[in-house]
């Protein structure tokens, strides 16, 4: 009786209705590719040629899944921000229900869940994705971060204006954005603090270090009058 294969399963197309075989592995394989494209080129820059290249899979094969080049890039993100935005709100909460949390203890529970990306390298394309996303044009980037970020960002506001009851509306909102830009720079891999500090002051694998010079850079200027 002859054995039939299994190998290379995901590069075989649908007969009639229903779903490819392995379809969540096969699945997960075309956005880690795309993260991997999207985070070196851009959104304009990648095709979907060269995702499908990298996923070893067809464009037709990622059509189907995602529809279209957008419909890929909002899965992308979405797969790690909304989880991202979720465990800001739990570790907000958290602080919330043992009582008054004060600025520093807010940062933190904010990059948090941010900062362990880097401990992988399909977490650190994420980190640099995150930060193209604000060169990408509005009508790529404005819906996506809202639909990821709006609703804890709110509540961080809140939260911090919360803990300083002199910290106006407008400058919280002004600060926020602000930590955000630093912690996208900080986070994304761009090596410079390889370049400037001398040798062995700086540990690129010190995540709790990064994340107590972060906390403290930004609770500095969310506390300056």
């Amino acid at each position: 009786m002859a054995v039939k294969t299994t190998q290379n399963k995901r590069h075989v197309k649908p007969r009639g209705p229903g779903r490819p075989e392995g379809t969540s592995e096969v699945r997960a394989e075309i956005l880690d590719a795309a993260e991997d494209v999207f985070s070196t080129l851009g959104y304009a820059g990648t095709s979907l040629r060269e995702v499908a290249e990298k996923a070893k899979v067809t464009q037709a094969l990622i059509s189907y899944y995602f529809g279209s080049k957008f419909g890929l890039f909002e899965q992308v993100f979405l797969r790690r921000s909304a989880p991202i935005s979720e465990e800001r709100i739990e570790r907000l909460e958290a602080l919330q229900q043992r009582g008054k949390a004060d600025a520093k203890e807010i940062v933190r529970a904010f990059l948090l869940p941010t900062v362990s990306l880097r401990n992988s390298p399909q977490g650190r394309a994420f980190l640099r994705l995150q930060a193209r996303l604000h060169t990408e044009p509005p009508e790529i980037s404005y819906d996506l971060r809202t639909q990821a970020y709006g609703d804890s960002t709110r509540l961080y506001v809140e939260a911090l204006r919360a803990a300083l009851p002199k910290l106006g509306e407008l400058d919280a909102y002004w600060r926020v954005t602000m930590m955000i830009g630093t912690y996208l720079y900080a986070f994304s891999d761009t090596h410079r603090m390889e370049e400037m500090a001398p040798s062995g002051v700086y540990d690129p694998a010190d995540a709790e270090s990064l994340i107590d010079q972060v906390t403290r850079f930004v609770v500095g200027g969310f506390e300056a009058r």
